[in-house]
Formats: C-alpha cells, sequence, structure tokens
C-alpha cells in the first residue's frame, strides 16, 4: 500500500483533495480493491474526500431505483466502493455518485434536487467549483460523466432524450415516482478524449498508479476550457453518425 499511495501522490493527488475516481480495476494489476482505496484514502487524509461514480443507467427492472440496493453498472471498483462500510450514495436513478470522507455530505446530499442526470446540485457539477480532481485510472479520457455536467450549460441537441418516470427507493426507504429528463445521444458517439487538445499541463496531468496509466484533471481547467469549446461548437465532444443507432453511452 505505501507504494500505491506514493504513486498516487506522484500522480498529482495531494492530502486534502476531492477526487472523482473513473477506473479500469484489472488494469492496476493488484487483487483487493481495498489496497488502492486505503491507499487513496491515505493520501487525502483527514480533510479529503473521495467519490467514486455509481452509474445504474442499466438497472433490472428498468425504471425502478433503489440507493441502497441498485448496483453500479460501472465496474468492478465502482461497486466495491459501493457496498463499502461507511459509503454514502447520492439519491439519482441513473447517476448516483458514491462517496466517503470530509466533504461527502456537502458535495452527495442535494443530488435529489435535479431532474437530469448530472445538474447544478449534482457532485459531477460541484466538483468544478469546489477545487476538484478527477482521477482516471487506466480507462484513458473518453468515460468522463463530469463532462455531461458542462453539457448541461449549453445542452447541446444531442443530450437529452424523452422524459421518463423512475419509482426510486431512497435511503431512509421511501418510495416514490418522479419524471427525470433522461440523456439522449441518439445518432453520436462521445470524444470526450478531445479534452487533451484543450488542456494544458496545469489542467491534465500523467501518471502511474500500480501498473495502470492514469490522467488526473483539475476540474476548475476543465469546466473553463470545455465550456469555452462547447460555446463556440456544440458538437466538440461528439462524433454524430450519419443514419445510425443510437451512441454508444461511454461517459462512465
Amino acid at each position: 500500500m505505501d507504494d500505491l499511495a506514493e504513486q498516487i501522490r506522484n500522480s498529482g493527488i495531494n492530502g486534502g483533495d476531492t477526487v472523482l475516481v473513473h477506473s479500469s480495476f484489472k488494469s492496476l494489476g493488484i487483487r483487493d480493491p481495498e489496497e488502492f482505496i486505503l491507499a487513496m484514502l491515505e493520501v487525502l487524509g483527514e480533510y479529503g474526500t473521495l467519490l467514486m461514480p455509481s452509474l445504474s443507467y442499466k438497472q433490472h427492472p428498468p425504471h425502478i431505483h433503489s440507493t441502497n440496493t441498485t448496483p453500479s453498472c460501472v465496474g468492478f471498483l465502482s461497486e466495491y466502493f459501493r457496498t463499502r462500510a461507511g459509503t454514502v450514495r447520492s439519491q439519482h436513478p441513473t447517476h448516483s455518485v458514491c462517496g466517503v470522507g470530509y466533504k461527502m455530505h456537502e458535495l452527495l446530499g442535494t443530488h435529489g434536487y435535479d431532474s437530469t442526470p448530472c445538474g447544478h446540485h449534482s457532485p459531477f457539477n460541484k466538483l468544478f467549483h469546489r477545487g476538484g480532481k478527477i482521477l482516471m485510472v487506466g480507462c484513458g479520457l473518453k468515460p468522463n460523466t463530469s463532462m455531461h455536467a458542462i453539457e448541461e450549460y449549453v445542452q447541446p441537441p444531442y443530450l437529452f432524450g424523452a422524459p421518463t418516470e423512475y419509482t426510486i427507493t431512497d435511503a431512509q426507504g421511501h418510495t416514490f415516482t418522479r419524471t427525470y429528463l433522461a440523456h439522449g445521444f441518439r445518432g453520436f458517439a462521445q470524444r470526450y478524449d478531445r479534452v487533451q487538445d484543450i488542456l494544458g499541463d496545469e489542467g491534465l496531468g500523467r501518471g502511474v498508479i500500480g501498473q495502470a496509466q492514469v490522467h488526473v484533471l483539475d476540474c476548475g481547467i476543465l469546466f473553463e476550457q470545455a465550456l469555452a469549446a462547447l460555446r463556440r461548437d456544440p458538437l466538440f465532444f461528439v462524433d454524430p453518425i450519419p443514419d445510425g443507432p443510437r451512441g454508444r453511452h461511454q461517459a462512465k
């Protein structure tokens, strides 16, 4: 774990940081996910916060969601973290986030007010305005769910699909129905890897953790540069698929 912690620090993660982790667990080359999580928490320290997306847009049965029991559909580490003792999960039927640490309640507690996946009350949006970082572990730059929060400021034509009604059971066991504006992306493929073309060295760092190649994105710089790019060209982060099926959902 000491080696992992040192690699995490060398990648640009510091004590007191708030970090959202996207990961391919296999890329780390370790067997125990707890080893990575404990190393992250050691580096982040008492005033740091660790977040991971716990998306569930593939839930079965569809349109029914439980904050406490619906599994994450975006990888082994995400699901392990969701079920780990002490982890808190934000309330959203498709784009929830799990977290532990100093700012977890501040970041996660208002997500239930949003009727879109990554709205202004979501942890994805709050990271931009609270000095957050995004750590991409062995998964490249494409599966960056936070980009949806930036897209919501511009609302490009591909972003939303039809309103969808969900039945939700919250963390306290209360069940209710609510209509959300779901993502669309029909006819478009996501290209969030293009952030590397607009972020300088201060906005995008690189490193190695375990056996994984990692990227560290500064959320404030990402927000500023990606929002400007979308305002210049609403299709900057997608490729059209002429007469094609719905674009594959890559932002995990």
